[in-house]
């Protein structure tokens, strides 16, 4: 059952990732590139999730997990507070 949702939470992130930047090709808004960028982060950390609770049970990948989280809602803070249009 873990596996499932795992995999629908990675899913759903890298969906809204596709949806944002297809958006953002059509209107060029910054703030939409900035928001693809940060749910690609969170798929990609769902993803590091998955194959940290479920391929490598023995390793302890959280550090990377918390690493790839952070750095997306950065990237996302960074949009959000200094572009400017």
């Amino acid at each position: 059952m873990a596996a499932v949702i795992y995999s629908l939470c990675a899913i759903t992130g890298a969906l809204c990732a596709w949806l944002l930047i297809r958006a953002y090709l059509r209107t060029r808004s910054r703030l939409l590139l900035w928001s693809s960028i940060c749910f690609g982060g969170l798929a990609l950390n769902n993803m590091a999730l998955w194959a940290d609770k479920l391929i490598f049970p023995t390793t302890d990948l959280s550090v990377l997990r918390i690493s790839i989280g952070l750095l997306a809602t950065l990237i996302l803070l960074y949009g959000l507070i200094w572009e400017e249009r």
